[in-house]
């Protein structure tokens, strides 16, 4: 018989992540976020930018999601990373880049917090905040692409993380 999540028995569990979200504004991707972080037991899902549509394209690939996780939307995502750097979160980006590690080789521990930041759809995490992360990651791809999708991206980050948090 095939479980739905009315009859499964997974642990509910909230990690010490928050997802620091640099301009993505795609809705369906926005909603995905939402699964994936309700999925993944994240703290909480700080949206940043201009225009972010949490209207109905958004909640019909959420799922109600954003019924039950915590999010927030602020301007700059430059500020938000700042202060939760100033909260003591470990702030890390995901991004390839020349200094970049392998999200599977990085080890993650429950001393301090993680602040996941992840970037625009189309450029990245931002030069001004990647200098006042702690560590960039990226995750190892092996066809002719250099990119993911910003969720799928964020969806193998947090299995990672999770994974050793447990």
């Amino acid at each position: 018989m095939q479980l739905n999540h009315y009859n499964t028995n997974f642990e509910k569990r909230t990690f010490p992540i928050s997802i620091i979200c640099e301009n993505v504004s795609n809705a369906p991707n926005i909603g995905s976020l939402f699964r994936t972080s309700d999925t993944f037991g994240v703290k909480k899902i700080v949206f940043c930018g201009e225009h972010i549509p949490l209207g109905r394209k958004m909640t019909k690939t959420s799922r109600a999601t954003e019924k039950v996780v915590n999010f927030e939307v602020k301007k700059e995502a430059i500020e938000v990373a700042l202060q939760y750097k100033k909260e003591g979160y470990h702030l890390i980006a995901l991004e390839i880049t020349n200094n970049s590690s392998a999200i599977s080789s990085t080890s993650f521990s429950n001393e301090k917090p993680y602040a996941l930041i992840i970037g625009d759809e189309n450029f990245g995490v931002s030069e001004e905040i990647l200098k006042i992360c702690d560590s960039v990651v990226h995750i190892e791809m092996y066809g002719q692409n250099s990119s993911m999708n910003v969720v799928q991206a964020t969806t193998v980050a947090l299995y990672e993380i999770t994974k050793q948090l447990r």
